[in-house]
């Protein structure tokens, strides 16, 4: 068990985590109980009924969340020539090819996204040992090896976040700041969620939303109702 700090142990005396709360009144409780003196991250935990062992039960994709993840990524493009162009013309804060492959190599690493042009990947994958520990390779699947460049780089600074299912069933990802306040940071959350019940394998059985869990960065994790959340997103 890890250790846990003063001000985590009086929040958490004070809450109900066994609770099965509404969206709203759950994001309430999170933002109530936030105490760090940074602008915390809200994060969620949504454990899936799949086996991640099977790859037809594989849930991975992105989103691009209508309110942002409240961080705008620094995005890097492996790309050569007119792509080059456009991918710093497009906002991208890096792009170039094997100087920068090179320079990686090095060990510098001051990113968070990578895109790549489908004729740099023979080049980017030879850094793949230190981009992929990282979830830092580009991923066709993910819509990040294109020739879309500059498409690519605006869903990325706009709040774009990729996700996919771990090996315990359970998608992690982060849904803005706390700052956002509850109707934003709900929003998000729904989108979210559409696009996982979008992404639901055919050879999926039985309960797909098994549970879903919302917290800051420093602060207890809360238990939202996903049938309530289903409920939601039908009436919207």
């Amino acid at each position: 068990m890890p250790k846990r700090g003063k001000n985590y142990k009086n929040v958490v005396a004070l809450v109900d985590r066994k609770a099965l709360h509404d969206l709203a009144d759950g994001l309430d409780q999170v933002l109530k109980a936030k105490f760090a003196k940074f602008d915390e991250s809200i994060d969620i935990a949504v454990r899936l009924g799949v086996d991640p062992r099977h790859a037809d039960q594989m849930v991975r994709s992105s989103v691009i969340l209508p309110n942002g993840t409240g961080k705008t990524a620094r995005v890097l493009v492996f790309a050569k020539g007119e792509k080059e162009k456009e991918a710093l013309a497009a906002g991208a804060d890096y792009a170039g090819s094997d100087e920068l492959i090179e320079k990686i190599k090095g060990g510098w690493l001051d990113f968070d996204k990578t895109i790549a042009t489908p004729d740099m990947m023979g080049e980017v994958g030879k850094i793949g040992r230190i981009l992929g520990p990282r979830n830092l390779m580009p991923n066709a699947k993910l819509g990040t090896v294109t020739f879309d460049i500059e498409r690519v780089v605006n869903e990325i600074k706009k709040g774009k976040v990729d996700f996919r299912v771990d090996k315990a069933g359970v998608v992690h990802a982060v849904m803005g700041k706390g700052s956002f306040g509850v109707e934003k940071l709900a929003e998000n959350i729904m989108s979210f969620i559409d696009k996982l019940i979008q992404l639901k394998p055919s050879t999926s059985k039985g309960i797909y939303l098994r549970a879903i869990s919302v917290s800051s960065t420093m602060g207890p994790g809360f238990k939202i109702d996903p049938l309530q959340v289903r409920s939601l997103l039908k009436s919207a």
